[in-house]
């Protein structure tokens, strides 16, 4: 599904969760999308039945306003809000503002979480890794899917902060009480500019699928 989004042409490994979230819930389920930035993943979701928790903390990402794009033209994009509604799709929405490690989440249960390369944006790492992981975990029903797509290290710099992780040590905060599904890794490469990324960059991405145990 075109989204319009601005991170529309960026890489993810959001196919390979969606394909597990057939396999594992019903078209009705709930899901959680930590990071919702501007629909990228949450339109689709809610086109295809999904009731979506949409957390977003950016007031840009939900509002729209004013970015600047690569080449150094400015323009207005629109917030997720606006998308929903010219979808028709803001009936299967609830939006959360503000940050996800500061919100109160106990009623917001679901059957499925998904991120995407959101933890490791600076503003994250004034709490340690594992407190954004257990928070996600904590959405989740029994038998429910956890799904994160992440940075892994490129530069010296990135080793030094646990943020910048790998499949390997993300996998510790699954043991007891969790089924892993799949993990992944891409080798480096050079993504083109984009929103907030506005030359050429060179990135690792991490997958880990996992779901929580019915027993």
């Amino acid at each position: 599904m075109d989204t319009r989004s601005l991170w529309e042409h960026t890489l993810t490994f959001f196919p390979q969760f969606l394909s597990a979230l057939r396999e594992r819930a019903p078209a009705d389920a709930t899901v959680a999308v930590v990071g919702a930035s501007d629909g990228k993943f949450v339109l689709p979701l809610a086109a295809t039945g999904h009731h979506v928790i949409a957390f977003e903390r950016d007031p840009v990402a939900l509002h729209g306003g004013e970015v600047k794009l690569p080449g150094g033209a400015i323009t207005h994009s629109r917030g997720l809000i606006d998308r929903l509604r010219m979808a028709g799709l803001d009936g299967q929405v609830r939006l959360v503002e503000g940050d996800f490690l500061d919100t109160e989440y106990a009623e917001h249960r679901c059957d499925a979480v998904w991120t995407s390369c959101s933890w490791h944006y600076s503003a994250n790492h004034r709490r340690p890794l594992p407190d954004f992981v257990t928070r996600m975990q904590s959405l989740l029903r029994a038998g429910g899917l956890f799904g994160a797509e992440f940075m892994m290290p490129v530069e010296q710099r990135h080793t030094l902060v646990e943020h910048y992780t790998s499949p390997e040590k993300l996998s510790r905060h699954f043991t007891t009480g969790w089924d892993m599904l799949l993990t992944l890794r891409t080798n480096e490469f050079i993504e083109r500019p984009h929103v907030g990324q506005l030359h050429d960059h060179t990135h690792r991405m991490g997958l880990l699928l996992a779901a929580r145990s019915t027993n």
